[in-house]
């Protein structure tokens, strides 16, 4: 497994990279500052990602959004800091795994476990949700369409679903498809 290092801090960083390549997982360049942190898991491509802080900065905050919006990894934060506030704002922002005071070697396998897996239920119920919200979206295209034919043709509101069908399986395309083919024809007409 690829680990992706952030020191975000002043201390040495060395007692967590050797815990890891003692738990056999393959260490990457470390990344000093979150600032580079999208860039890095792009060209990258860690498993995971690693970030140690005392107290993670807004900056930090901001640049694991992005990173969680653009190329989403499971993120496990070593911090000192124990602020509730901050731990929903930490969570807010993608980190998959928060641990306060320290790091006992034994326990490093476990938390990137939890990590991995609670990142890809994240993961599954993510893409459930944008499945539900397409489908909602397409729905909506369908019945839009189907109101333009409606009013234009003069057709039923069965007669419009059954001449998009129709058109959607002459041109081999779905529904949606074809019904935003009509909106965007009924917008360009007028």
């Amino acid at each position: 497994m690829r680990v992706l290092l952030v020191n975000d801090t002043e201390k040495p960083i060395g007692e967590l990279r050797e815990a890891l390549l003692a738990a056999g997982y393959e260490v990457l360049q470390e990344v000093a500052s979150a600032s580079t942190l999208l860039k890095a898991v792009e060209s990258l491509q860690p498993d995971v990602v690693i970030v140690d802080v005392e107290s993670p900065s807004r900056d930090t905050l901001e640049q694991l959004a992005v990173m969680h919006r653009h190329a989403p990894r499971p993120v496990v934060m070593f911090s000192g800091d124990s602020d509730d506030q901050l731990i929903r704002a930490v969570v807010g922002a993608g980190v998959t795994a928060y641990v306060v005071d320290g790091l006992a070697p034994a326990r490093l396998a476990p938390i990137i476990q939890v990590a991995l897996a609670r990142f890809e239920q994240q993961s599954h119920v993510r893409r459930k949700l944008d499945e539900v919200q397409q489908q909602l979206l397409d729905r909506k295209q369908i019945d839009r369409a189907k109101g333009l034919l409606m009013e234009k043709r003069g057709m039923s509101e069965g007669e419009a679903y059954a001449a998009l069908r129709q058109q959607a399986m002459k041109q081999g395309l779905k529904l949606a498809d074809v019904a935003r083919q009509i909106i965007a024809m009924a917008e360009l007409l007028g």
